[in-house]
C-alpha cells in the first residue's frame, strides 16, 4: 500500500543527490531554449504561409 510519509522521505533523500545548475548556467540554458523556440516558430510560420498559399492556388 502507498505510504505518503515514506514517499516524502525517499523524495527528500533523492533530491539531496541532485546537482543543481548555477544561476548563470540556468539563465544561459533558458536563453538557448528561447532562441531555438523563436527560430523554429519562425521557420514553421514561413512553412505555414507557403503551404497555405499553395493550397489556395490548387483550390482555385
Amino acid at each position: 500500500m502507498f505510504d505518503p510519509i515514506k514517499f516524502i522521505k525517499e523524495t527528500q533523500i533523492e533530491l539531496k543527490k541532485v546537482t543543481w545548475p548555477t544561476r548563470q548556467r540556468a539563465v544561459k540554458l533558458t536563453q538557448v531554449v528561447i532562441i531555438v523556440s523563436l527560430i523554429v516558430s519562425f521557420y514553421l510560420g514561413i512553412l505555414d504561409i507557403m503551404f497555405g498559399r499553395l493550397i489556395g492556388l490548387l483550390v482555385k
